[in-house]
């Protein structure tokens, strides 16, 4: 695993991490989320890095921690903003901040998975195949 390529690229996270709480509505955030994760799938793949499903699962994870932290550091402002992410925790049994920091994780690695299949995909469609090369007659 490439942990400099890993960090780099959770700087994505880290700018998602705010953008979400300040800038960008819940409706449009899937999407930039797949914009992202297709520019670091395309990355991974071009840096030629072994194990492209465990650094794009890496990535995720360390996004995670990104956005875990700036929600649940920011939560007024976020949830003002995010209304199913209000409901979801209203009726919740622990505070809505533990809430967060307990599913963050979790979301980090099924959304690494997603990112680390993105990633394996990338590297069949850009590296190249080697031929073996056959004698001709």
């Amino acid at each position: 695993m490439n942990s400099k390529l890993v960090f780099q690229l959770s700087l994505f996270g880290l700018a998602m991490a705010f953008a979400t709480v300040f800038f960008i509505p819940a409706n449009v955030e899937p999407l930039c989320w797949l914009v992202i994760f297709l520019i670091c799938a395309y990355i991974i793949a071009v840096r030629q890095t072994s194990r492209p499903f465990l650094n794009g699962l890496a990535i995720g994870v360390v996004n995670s921690i990104w956005i875990t932290s700036a929600h649940v550091a920011f939560y007024a402002r976020y949830i003002a903003s995010h209304q199913r992410e209000a409901e979801m925790v209203r009726n919740a049994p622990l505070s809505p901040r533990l809430m967060m920091a307990l599913t963050g994780p979790v979301i980090g690695v099924i959304s690494g998975a997603v990112l680390g299949v993105f990633a394996l995909v990338a590297v069949r469609l850009i590296r190249p195949r080697t031929v073996d090369a056959q004698p001709t007659a």
